[in-house]
């Protein structure tokens, strides 16, 4: 998975300046919350993505890379 800035403990030692500027730097206007970058994780993980190899998860909000 590829993800973006997401609401954890780890943006506390962040400058509020340093996470508005990556935060507008995503198009969808948000930061991805944690239960879906966990619903994300349960379905690769389960027998509904059995059949995928080799692929990349954008879960960047359209903001792939900074």
């Amino acid at each position: 998975m590829h993800r973006t800035l997401t609401e954890t403990d780890l943006l506390h030692g962040m400058t509020a300046e340093h996470i508005r500027n990556m935060s507008a730097k995503i198009p969808m206007g948000r930061r991805v919350q944690t239960d879906e970058v966990g619903e994300l994780a349960a379905w690769i993980a389960s027998p509904a993505c059995s059949f995928t190899t080799g692929f990349v998860f954008d879960i960047s909000g359209g903001r792939a890379t900074y």
